[in-house]
């Protein structure tokens, strides 16, 4: 009934996504390569998540 109140999944995905790859993208350019696969990582896994619920629809 309160659907509308109920937020939408993939979006919070979308910008935990978004926010690992910024993050990585500042690791990188700091010289920080153990740190920036990491988080790429992370953002890979989110991403699959992501594909997960988008193919579920």
């Amino acid at each position: 009934m309160l659907g509308f109140l109920k937020g939408d999944p993939k979006k919070k995905l979308q910008k935990a996504y978004e926010d690992k790859l910024e993050k990585a993208l500042h690791a990188q350019r700091n010289g920080d390569l153990r740190t920036h696969g990491t988080l790429m990582e992370e953002a890979e896994k989110i991403y699959a998540e992501i594909e997960k619920l988008s193919s579920g629809k």
